[in-house]
């Protein structure tokens, strides 16, 4: 029986690629899933999967950085929003290269593919894997430094160091200051690229915290933490994807 990995940082879109291999593929079994980067790592080492289907843009590690880590037999096919990579160097590899949303006609040819591709040339795959990190990397650009939060026909303008969490609510953000909570219009997903990832952190699908508000990271009976935070009467609990973020604070 043929093993795999799927890693995508979207619950709902890890559900939907495991449901269409259960269909395109009956054979495959999934023995590991994983939230993020870093997760797959661990995972890859653990189960060492035949095959692992990688999203592009995770938390922890991309999925270029996690496939220069998996085990030599490990088959690769990347899953991704993002068409900027280069698909026929993929295919030169021997990987194959899935748009979001995956189709279950297109996932049909990757696993005829799959069955039918010889091994793969594991030099040339990481020289290709380190090039495309190296281009992947964004340039950097000017940090967000002020929220703009609409209050009928006024809007307020926020420093994002008075920022102490981050709480999605559906399209829209939840602020937390000292002074209260301040409705933004941009979703979390894309505040988090504009956010300094040195300065504010991903704890869970729906929270970003400003570190500095952190005033202690307790560790609870299953491994995630909860959240003490300055200024605010407010816990925030991690997810597991994100605990080792405070394992050595």
């Amino acid at each position: 029986m043929t093993t795999a990995l799927i890693a995508d940082d979207e619950p709902a879109l890890l559900e939907q690629l495991e449901h269409l291999l259960s269909i395109c593929w009956p054979e495959l079994k999934v023995v590991a899933r994983a939230a993020n980067g870093s997760e797959a790592q661990a995972l890859a080492r653990e189960k060492q999967p035949d095959v692992a289907f990688l999203d592009i843009r995770m938390p922890g590690a991309t999925g270029l950085e996690v496939a220069r880590t998996l085990p030599e037999q490990t088959r690769i096919v990347f899953v991704t929003a993002y068409d900027q990579y280069a698909v026929a160097a993929f295919e030169s590899a021997a990987v194959d290269y899935l748009l979001k949303p995956v189709t279950e006609d297109r996932l049909s040819e990757t696993v005829k593919r799959l069955a039918s591709s010889p091994a793969i040339d594991r030099t040339e795959l990481t020289a290709l894997l380190h090039s495309l990190t190296e281009s992947d990397r964004p340039e950097q650009s000017p940090r967000l430094q002020w929220l703009r939060a609409g209050y009928g026909d006024t809007t307020r303008l926020i420093s994002v160091d008075e920022a102490i969490c981050f709480e999605a609510d559906h399209k829209y953000t939840n602020v937390v200051t000292q002074d209260g909570e301040h409705v933004i219009r941009t979703p979390l997903s894309v505040l988090e690229e504009q956010l300094d990832n040195d300065r504010f952190w991903r704890v869970h699908r729906s929270y970003i915290v400003n570190v500095a508000a952190v005033a202690e990271a307790r560790r609870d009976l299953r491994g995630r933490y909860v959240l003490t935070l300055r200024g605010v009467d407010r816990t925030i609990r991690t997810s597991n994807a994100y605990s080792h973020l405070f394992r050595h604070m």
